[in-house]
């Protein structure tokens, strides 16, 4: 009985920790953070690199003349030049690609979506003076407004597909981990329920049902997981990937939630252990049952 006793409270002690991470995660807005800064930076220097070549003609970027171009061009040398000059203009193509778009630094969760404080002054500025929001909602309902427009009809056809597909991986996410939170809350509470009563079955069925809940809150962050990777890799990848000098990943809400997770699988299998436990105990002691 107190072997059974101490399972059932480490039980409820844990679960109880995995309710307040997955309500600490479910809260705050650090599921998934950007850095834009470095990237700001370089297309600061690029667009101000770019500004003096097209102002000052007397740089060597100017075209040479053609009788040099027609003496160049016909050797065997003339091959690197060639390759380098493509090389450079590709490379200057994708930078101001990239460049064209605007790109901050910012917190996500399954609520919102803000801006990081500190990480880009200019942004800052405009968030005092309210030009725009710190944070925006995240959506869970399909808008049309949200589509770019002039784009071709294959590729509207596409966004508009992609689009409901992460809304649904979105809904996914924010619906399962309800239903673990709720699952894990009312399991406890039988447990305790189940402590005060002396009644085995009851802390029994809180170990199945945090059980339950953790294999909820497994689906929703694997959907989470799915749903980032998913938003990274849709098409057309100009308009909505991030350029190889942004930094992300998960944040601290995250793994909150991983660790609500692991507490949650371990409480329910310490209080599903307390029914084994017990038949054993009444096995052992013969004199319990009727003769």
């Amino acid at each position: 009985m107190a072997a059974m006793k101490i399972l059932t409270g480490t039980g409820l002690f844990l679960a109880f920790c995995a309710l307040g991470l997955l309500a600490m995660a479910i809260c705050t807005d650090y599921w998934y953070e950007t850095d834009a800064r470095r990237h700001r930076e370089r297309c600061k220097t690029y667009g101000n690199k770019r500004n003096i070549y097209i102002s000052n003609h007397n740089l060597p970027l100017q075209m040479p003349p053609k009788s040099l171009e027609t003496r160049r061009g016909s050797g065997p040398e003339a091959a690197p030049l060639i390759r380098g000059k493509r090389h450079f203009l590709t490379a200057a193509s994708a930078m101001e690609s990239h460049c064209s778009r605007q790109f901050n630094s910012t917190v996500s969760g399954l609520w919102r979506k803000c801006h990081r404080e500190g990480f880009d002054l200019e942004t800052d500025d405009l968030i005092d003076k309210g030009v725009i929001d710190r944070c925006t909602p995240v959506k869970y309902h399909y808008s049309s407004s949200i589509l770019p427009r002039n784009l071709p009809v294959n590729i509207t056809k596409t966004i508009r597909q992609d689009e409901w597909h992460a809304l649904h991986l979105r809904r996914m996410t924010a619906g399962f981990v309800g239903m673990a939170v709720s699952i894990i809350l009312f399991g406890w509470i039988i447990g305790v329920l189940g402590c005060c009563q002396q009644h085995d079955l009851m802390q029994y069925v809180a170990g199945l049902l945090f059980l339950m809940g953790g294999t909820c809150c497994i689906i929703s962050l694997c959907t989470c997981v799915a749903g980032i990777n998913f938003e990274l890799s849709r098409y057309p990848r100009y308009m909505y990937g991030l350029p190889e000098d942004i930094s992300h990943g998960y944040g601290w809400s995250m793994f909150c939630a991983w660790g609500g997770l692991g507490l949650t699988l371990l409480a329910g299998f310490l209080c599903a252990a307390t029914r084994p436990t017990h038949r054993t105990h009444k096995a052992t002691h013969p004199s319990n049952l009727d003769v």
